[in-house]
């Protein structure tokens, strides 16, 4: 999520991922210190900060925290953020955050934020956006949108999971595309500004998603559309008029 994102539903009671122990509200609630043990580049204008977390409890691909910052002068700033890695027991988690304009908080990260600071967390929040692994699940997603999705992603590459997963991206250009180096064969890119050649430039449309909706699995799809208003919108409104059910789209949006 972006500085200004803010969860699409109040979080569940418990989450349960597979394999794992279930997280407690209660455990949710609790700040906990993190540590920055390092800062990998994704875009020009984003990047992955990676924070050792000791007594992290878990979560699941598609939730998101609260992150506090407190200034020498007791000035505290909270900002909540999408959890990009997939669980796996390391006791790290990381976040993959834009550089907003005039954003304290994800100015601060990069520009200021070295590995060995500290920060504090809470979480993991908001069970509805969250994919455990045992549904065929359609992933759209704009911009930074695609952070939760890729925890998706990358949950079901390291467990080797069956089930289908389909993802379709939009950003403003291959230069802005985060992730673009890990994005494979279940990824399929959409370009609203420049494009490598032969590509055509354009908003996500109809066209984009009728191959992916046409591999309807067994069940059908729950579809997973994360971020800004206009694009969250957009998207689910291509869905329905597809057919996917409005019960099926699962909404998180910032801005």
């Amino acid at each position: 999520m972006t500085e200004t994102a803010t969860p699409a539903r109040v979080p569940a009671t418990r989450f349960a991922v597979p394999g794992r122990i279930a997280v407690s509200e209660q455990a949710a609630a609790v700040w906990q210190t993190a540590t920055l043990t390092g800062i990998r580049r994704e875009t020009p204008h984003a990047s992955t900060f990676r924070f050792a977390v000791p007594d992290w409890a878990g979560h699941l691909p598609g939730q998101h925290l609260l992150l506090r910052l407190t200034a020498p002068d007791g000035y505290v700033a909270q900002r909540h953020y999408s959890i990009a890695s997939a669980p796996d027991g390391s006791g790290h988690i990381e976040l993959t955050l834009d550089h907003v304009r005039d954003g304290e908080v994800s100015g601060w990260f990069h520009t200021t934020a070295r590995p060995g600071d500290t920060v504090e967390l809470r979480g993991p929040l908001s069970g509805f956006f969250a994919w455990p692994g045992d549904r065929p699940a359609l992933l759209l997603g704009a911009g930074s949108g695609v952070v939760p999705l890729m925890s998706m992603i990358r949950y079901h590459r390291a467990l080797g999971l069956d089930v289908p997963l389909r993802m379709l991206v939009s950003a403003r250009s291959p230069e802005e595309l985060i992730y673009a180096r890990e994005l494979g064969a279940e990824t399929a890119a959409v370009f609203t500004r420049s494009a490598p050649a032969g590509v055509p430039v354009g908003r996500l449309a109809a066209a984009h998603l009728a191959p992916l909706l046409a591999e309807r699995p067994p069940g059908g799809w729950e579809a997973y559309v994360c971020g800004s208003n206009g694009f969250a919108e957009h998207a689910s409104r291509l869905l329905v008029q597809a057919g996917q059910p409005v019960e099926r789209i699962r909404i998180e949006r910032f801005g």
